[in-house]
């Protein structure tokens, strides 16, 4: 069964970054776009960042851009979210996806999907 697990959420302060993950098993996704979404208590699910097979092309809501960073490591068939000077609007439950198509901004686009880590930054 193909499958997408999240970790590395936690508490921080505001200022304070930390780093996600998502750990494909099951198969390799090694071909397939990743992205990063949120969702919020009450908020639509948004996206958050892209990256594609190679890592050469990524893509970043203007909300994070320039604070956060998404990476990836084929070999590990992993995915990271690095997130630098965070906010409390950046409170959400973070979920990671994955496409076999190019880089995209829309959660109908994405066909796999993990868990979820809560992130919760405090003022």
């Amino acid at each position: 069964q193909v499958q997408l697990v999240e970790s590395g959420g936690g508490m921080v302060q505001a200022g304070g970054s930390l780093r996600l993950s998502c750990a494909a098993s099951g198969r390799t996704f090694n071909t397939y776009t990743k992205g990063w979404f949120r969702q919020a208590p009450g908020k639509e699910r948004e996206f958050v960042a892209a990256i594609n097979w190679s890592g050469a092309n990524t893509y970043y809501a203007d909300s994070v851009k320039g604070r956060f960073t998404i990476s990836r490591d084929n070999a590990k068939n992993t995915v990271y979210l690095q997130m630098n000077s965070l906010k409390p609007e950046d409170t959400a439950v973070y979920y990671c996806a994955a496409r076999p198509g190019g880089v995209a901004t829309m959660e109908i686009e994405y066909d796999y999907w993990g868990q979820g880590t809560q992130v919760t930054v405090s003022s």
